[in-house]
């Protein structure tokens, strides 16, 4: 792992790329940048979409228990659920070590767990797979396609996907989003956007049946080539899964910090 500069560069990549993503969602959106708290929630079914994280480096024990006790509060009082972002190389040695029992004093269960990563990589060649053809998101059916891998590698009914993307303009034009297409059926799907400098990798997904077979690598790598060709940018960032977490440092990515997502008990 890396350092406090990496780790605040993961978490402002978080709050300036998901604040044109909610705000594309619902022009309404709560974008608030609160003390030591951002809020970035579309309030729609796509939970993905609702989410706030802590800011503040360095925060110790107390500060961290106020913040998780604010965290949980603005999320209680949403219409739809969501998670909260919290990374963990923002906090001081005696914060880390309270955490779950922080979060638990608070009303917040641990959701999953995931991994800041960053690296100067840009450019990367185009790709090429023998089992793939690659596609620009830029029709309706695109998008669609789109959002229903994302909720099926993920366990969401499909309508909660559809109810994040589908009708987007800044999908099928500000951001390098691409499908994998086996034949005539998208398997894998990757998206980067240009975030303060940065390349931002998000929302990559394979469908299950189709999983360990390098597409999610493929088709990510598609989206770096295509960003970085059409920026210039040479940094990228993104947040991994615990199943993407082994694929990135393929690529060049350096892991910096943990990432744990909250969301409130029931």
């Amino acid at each position: 792992m890396t350092g406090l500069t990496e780790s605040v560069e993961s978490a402002q990549q978080l709050t300036v790329a998901w604040r044109a993503l909610v705000l594309d969602r619902e022009a309404d959106a709560d974008v608030r940048d609160l003390p030591g708290i951002s809020v970035r929630w579309a309030d729609c079914r796509f939970s993905f979409f609702n989410c706030l994280t802590l800011t503040e480096p360095e925060a110790g024990a107390d500060l961290l228990a106020r913040r998780l006790s604010q965290a949980a509060d603005i999320m209680r009082a949403k219409k739809h659920p969501g998670y909260l972002w919290l990374f963990e190389g923002l906090l001081d040695d005696e914060a880390r070590t309270t955490l779950a029992a922080a979060a638990e004093r608070a009303g917040l269960e641990h959701a999953f767990p995931g991994t800041g990563m960053a690296g100067d990589l840009l450019p990367v060649p185009d790709p090429v797979h023998p089992d793939l053809t690659f596609v620009r998101v830029r029709t309706d059916e695109h998008l669609r396609a789109y959002a229903d891998l994302q909720s099926r590698a993920y366990g969401f009914p499909l309508a909660e996907g559809r109810d994040g993307l589908v009708g987007s303009a800044h999908w099928k034009s500000g951001m390098y989003a691409y499908l994998a297409m086996r034949g005539d059926a998208p398997v894998a799907c990757a998206a980067t956007v240009e975030a303060d400098g940065r390349l931002f990798v998000a929302f990559v997904a394979t469908a299950p049946e189709w999983q360990r077979r390098g597409y999610g690598e493929a088709v990510t790598r598609k989206a770096l080539h295509e960003g970085a060709r059409a920026t210039g940018l040479t940094r990228a960032t993104l947040h991994a899964t615990v199943a993407g977490a082994p694929v990135y440092p393929r690529i060049g990515f350096v892991p910096n910090s943990p990432i744990h997502f909250y969301q409130v008990k029931e």
